[in-house]
This record gives C-alpha cells, structure tokens and sequence, in this order.
C-alpha cells in the first residue's frame, strides 16, 4: 500500500501483519525524511510507529476517541487520520501543526502540548460518555516522562474510581526530554525488569487492572492487546515498553539531541546549520554555572527541560546537585525553589535569624 492511499484508519483495516509491516517502515521513512528536512519531534514519533498503525487497525476513529497527552507523539496519528500530504509533500510539510489539533481534524479530540493532562481529560470523556449512555472505546496516550506530573497523578486517582471502559495507555521508552527523574521510575524499572510481575505496581496500588507489554515496536503483540482489551468494561492500564528513536541509529543512540531538532542530514544525523552564537539558553547556564563556583546557595531548578536552560548532560555533570530536574512537575518546581529560598532568607552565614510570629 502506497502512503498516499491512505485517507483514515479504515484505509489499512483490511492489511495483515506483513503488509502492516511494510507499511511502518515506510511511515519510518517518511518521518524520517520530513524530519530531516523541516525539524521537529524525532525519537517520539519513531517510537510510536507501531503503536499508533495498532491502535488505528484496532479502535474505530472518530467514534473510539483517542487522547495523546504529550501531543508531539502523533505525528503518526496525523498521517493515518487523513493528513498524510503534510509528510510526504514537501510543499505541504506546514499544512500541519506540531500537535493534535481540533481544526485540523474530528479526530483530534483536544488542542494539547505539554503535559500530564491527558488521563484528566480522557476520564471526563469517560465520565461524559458513561452519562449519555455512550459505548465508545476511549484511550488515554500517556508518555512514562509524563507520570512525573501531578495531574498525571491527580488523573489516575480518579480513573481507579470509574467503573467503565477507559484504556490508559503508558508509553514506556525510559525517557523524558532528557533520562527521568523521580522515585515513581524505580518502580517502572522494576516492573520492565520483571516483565509486568513485581508484586510492588504503582498502578496496581492505585487501584487499577494492568497489564504489561515488552514489545512494544511489535505490531503482532500491540494488536493482539488492543483487540484484548477493546470493550472492556472498567478501566486498565497497559504499560507499553517502547525504544525512542526507534529505526534511527543517530536517534537511537543519542536520545536527547533527537528528542526535538532543527533540521539534520540524515546519512549523518548531524545539524545543517550550526548557531555558534550564544543562546539564552547557553547564556543562562554558564551564568548559573559561574555563580555556583562563588555562592553555595546558589541552585538550578527545572522541570524536565533542562536544554531550555542551557544545561546540557556536560553541564549538569559540572553542576552535580546544584543542578535538580524534578521532572516535569512545574507546580512541584515553584514550591521546591521557594522552601529553599525560605530556608536562605532565615538561616544566614549559619545562624539562625530569630523572627517573630506572625
């Protein structure tokens, strides 16, 4: 099947494994090639290929409504929902945005960039459909560097209390932007290394059915626990092992320069243009960097982008714990460099300043 034969999901419904196959690699290809011309997000989307040609042969779209949470993991979705000239035209590359879009398509259910918002908003979908006496399939896309989030947490605590068909899926590369942080990754650590069986299971303990899948570049395995769970009726989370950068060796092998780039040379996988200019980003950390060496107080804090900030995986090493990514809870971020910033307003040279109550 040729790319541009594709319209909407129901366009490969009729394909088998080794057809469906051959069509992932040429979706790889086409990401690949559109990547490299035009930029964006690289290792997400290679490593959703197989899952989302699964979800789209299993579910029904638009009746079956599927959420992406950290929407920069769709581009796939895009292509199989009727807006495949956007990767492979390179005229039309901009004809689409960088996330899911409500004007673009029926089956973008929400506008959404970043992130842990996507479990909330499914279950009010749930919630929703449940009220009107709906049947559909809903399903949540939540990314493992998104768990870090409160309302990630905030979502599934809710999601245990539904009592119909609601599917959360975990996309489990052992990535965020940059490696995660957090104690909840220990967990999902122990579960990849004892395929699903640990007794300790964080979603277990939060009160819903689980079931773990080790292979998730495979399309046999994804459609096989898709076509399980469909219709099912009360909520379960299937956690998803997936490799970022999936089919791409630069990308596989440095995940964090392929989380998002500019333009590349794909034989290479090196930048066509360098900006050997200082950015706000470079300028911030060397700034931060040189006032540690002359202030121990002095601490950088961010959620989960740490290039944003400048502070590449060289930098972070030179800073060591003076430089503390909380993964992506921003709200968590805030509170933490206030308790510090207390904490120096009141104790000064060692000494504590007495004050009086208030």
């Amino acid at each position: 099947m040729k790319l541009t034969d594709i319209h909407s999901p129901a366009d490969i419904k009729g394909l088998g494994i080794e057809e469906l196959t051959g069509l992932a690699a040429d979706i790889r290809r086409a990401l690949l090639e559109k990547l490299s011309r035009h930029g964006g997000h690289v290792g997400p989307n290679l490593g959703m290929v197989e899952m989302s040609l699964a979800m789209h042969y299993v579910f029904d779209l638009p009746t079956d409504k599927i959420v992406y949470d950290v929407s920069h993991q769709s581009y796939v979705h895009k292509m199989l929902t009727g807006r495949m000239g956007a990767f492979v035209n390179p005229d039309d590359y901009d004809a689409v945005t960088g996330f899911t879009c409500r004007q673009e398509s029926p089956t973008d259910i929400f506008t959404i960039g970043h992130t842990s918002t996507g479990v909330s908003l499914a279950g009010g979908l749930v919630k929703s459909r449940d009220m009107a006496g709906g049947k559909e399939n809903i399903i949540a896309v939540v990314g493992d560097g998104s768990l870090s989030g409160g309302e990630a947490f905030e979502g599934l605590d809710y999601a245990a209390t539904l009592k119909s068909n609601f599917i959360i899926v975990v996309n489990d590369n052992d990535m965020s932007i940059a490696e995660n942080h957090g104690g909840i990754y220990d967990n999902l650590r122990l579960l990849r290394e004892s395929d699903g069986s640990a007794s300790c299971n964080f979603f277990k303990a939060m009160g819903l059915d689980y079931k773990f899948v080790a292979y998730g570049n495979d399309l046999a395995s994804l459609i096989a626990v898709f076509r399980e769970v469909k219709d099912i009726d009360h909520p379960i989370v299937l956690h998803i092992v997936t490799q970022k950068g999936k089919g791409y060796a630069p990308a596989e092998a440095c995940k964090e320069v392929f989380h998002f780039t500019a333009p590349f040379d794909l034989k290479s996988g090196n930048p066509i243009s360098v900006n050997k200019n200082k950015d706000y980003g470079d300028l911030t950390a060397s700034y931060l960097l040189e006032m540690m060496k002359s202030d121990p107080k002095v601490v950088a804090i961010t959620a989960g982008t740490p290039g944003v900030m400048g502070f590449s995986p060289e930098r972070r090493k030179l800073a060591g714990d003076r430089f503390v990514d909380v993964g992506i809870a921003e709200q968590h971020a805030v509170a933490l460099a206030s308790g510090i910033a207390r904490r120096q307003a009141v104790f000064r040279s060692g000494e504590f300043i007495r004050t009086e109550s208030i």
